[in-house]
C-alpha cells in the first residue's frame, strides 16, 4: 500500500526520504497521531510509538490496527525516565510531539492534568532529545488556541501572541514558550532544528472523543438522537485531518534540509471561506448524513471557549508551498464516509483509513475542485 513517488514529490514531499527512515512520536494511540502514524508507515518510515492506552471506546487506535506496522509502547509522556528510555531504544532521525490532554472542556475539569500533561509532557520529551544525539529533527504540535485570542476577524499569524483564557489553550500557549527557550538555550547550536506546528479544528474518521462537535455529531446521528449545540455561532477553521500531516512531514523535510532558517512556530489551516459557524458545519454534514439527522440548541451555561478563531497560513504557503486541498463539503463528505464503514460493520477499517491517505495524496491541482480552490482566497 505504498504511496506513489512521483505523486508524493509533486506535493513537496519526497517519499524517498521517509523510507526507512526512523521516526519516534508520542501520542500514537490518538486521532492525529494515529493517521500520521499510518501514513508514515505506507511510506516506509520505521515508526515507534509513545504514549497511553485510547481515552476513549472505540478508537482508531483499535479500529485501522495503527499498532500493526509499528512499535508501539503504551507510556505516559509525564514519566521522564521511561520516555527517555524508548527514546534512547529507537535511536529516532526524526522525533514528532503529538500527546497531549486536547480538550478543552476537560481541562476545566481537570486543570492540573492538562498542564501535567502539555506542559511538563513537552519539557520531558524535550529532555529526552537533549540527551539522543541521532536526532536531527523535532516538531511539537501544539494548537491554533496558543493565541491570545481577541475575537478579530483576521486569522492569526505565527508572531502574534500567545495566551489562552482557559485551562487547554493556556497549556498550549506555555509549551510554545517551552520549545522556544529550549530551542534557544540548547538545541540552537547543536544542529537540532525545532519547530511547533498550530493547526486548526481537525476532523475525519476516528475521532470519538467527547465534547467535539463531529464526535457529537455522529453518536447522535447513528442513534437518532438529536445534536446540541453549545455555540452554534462559534466560527472555527475546519479541515481534514491529512491536511495539517502534510504540512508536518513537509515541514519535517525542510528542516532536515535547511533548520536554521525555518525552525519556530507554523500555521496550517484551511482556506479562509472554510472558516465557518459551528450551525452551518452540522447543516452540511446532516444533508450528507441523510435520515436520522436533527440538532438543536444547547441553551445551559456553558464554560467560555473562543467564538472567533482564523489562522493566517502565509508562511506555509509561501516558504513551504503547502496549500490545503480539500474544501469543507469534501472534507465532510470524506469523514461521514469513514464513520458509515465503521458503523456498517466494517472489520478492515485499516484498509479503509489507507485508501482515504492514497486517495488524499492522489488529488490532483486541476482537477475541478481544486481548479476552484485555486481561484479562492488563501488561507
Amino acid at each position: 500500500m505504498a504511496i506513489g513517488t512521483s505523486t508524493v514529490e509533486n506535493m513537496g514531499m519526497n517519499k524517498e526520504f521517509w523510507t526507512d527512515r526512523s521516526v519516534f512520536l508520542t501520542g500514537h494511540t490518538g486521532f492525529k497521531g494515529g493517521w500520521f502514524s499510518l501514513w508514515l508507515q505506507s511510506m516506509g518510515a520505521s515508526v515507534t510509538g509513545y504514549a497511553l492506552e485510547p481515552s476513549t471506546r472505540p478508537s482508531l487506535f483499535h479500529a485501522a490496527h495503527v499498532a500493526e506496522g509499528m512499535r508501539s509502547i503504551i507510556a505516559d509522556v509525564r514519566d521522564p525516565d521511561q520516555l527517555l528510555h524508548a527514546m534512547q531504544e529507537s535511536k529516532p532521525d526524526i522525533a514528532f510531539h503529538f500527546a497531549a490532554q486536547p480538550l478543552v472542556r476537560a481541562s476545566y475539569r481537570n486543570p492540573t492534568e492538562t498542564y501535567a500533561t502539555n506542559v511538563m509532557g513537552t519539557v520531558n520529551f524535550l529532555e529526552a532529545i537533549r540527551q539522543i544525539p541521532s536526532v536531527r529533527v523535532a516538531i511539537v504540535v501544539t494548537s491554533d488556541k496558543c493565541y491570545e485570542n481577541l475575537e478579530i476577524l483576521r486569522g492569526y499569524r505565527e508572531d502574534d501572541a500567545l495566551g489562552g483564557s482557559d485551562p487547554y489553550s493556556s497549556s498550549k500557549g506555555c509549551s510554545e514558550l517551552v520549545v522556544a527557550a529550549y530551542r534557544r538555550s540548547f538545541f540552537h547550536n547543536r544542529g537540532v532544528a525545532v519547530a511547533t506546528v498550530r493547526a486548526g479544528n481537525v476532523i475525519g474518521g476516528g475521532d470519538w472523543s467527547e465534547d467535539r462537535l463531529i464526535p457529537d455529531m455522529v453518536r447522535a446521528f447513528s442513534s437518532e438522537q438529536t445534536l446540541f449545540l453549545r455555540y452554534p455561532g462559534a466560527v472555527r477553521p475546519w479541515q481534514h485531518v491529512l491536511e495539517p500531516l502534510r504540512g508536518y512531514l513537509m515541514l519535517a523535510e525542510v528542516l532536515w534540509n535547511d533548520g536554521s532558517d525555518n525552525a519556530g512556530g507554523w500555521n496550517f489551516g484551511p482556506r479562509d471561506e472554510d472558516a465557518r459557524q459551528v450551525l452551518e458545519v452540522v447543516k452540511i454534514a446532516a444533508e450528507i448524513w441523510g435520515s436520522g439527522a436533527r440538532w438543536g440548541i444547547d441553551g445551559t451555561i456553558a464554560p467560555h471557549e473562543a467564538n472567533l478563531l482564523r489562522l493566517d497560513c502565509s508562511r506555509a504557503r509561501t516558504r513551504l508551498g503547502w496549500e490545503p486541498l480539500m474544501v469543507l463539503e469534501e472534507t465532510l463528505q470524506w469523514t461521514i464516509s469513514w464513520y458509515a464503514a465503521h458503523q456498517a460493520g466494517n472489520s478492515d477499517m485499516h484498509r479503509i483509513t489507507e485508501q482515504q491517505i492514497r486517495e488524499y495524496v492522489a488529488l490532483q491541482a486541476n482537477s475541478p475542485v481544486r481548479a476552484n480552490m485555486a481561484a479562492g482566497s488563501p488561507c
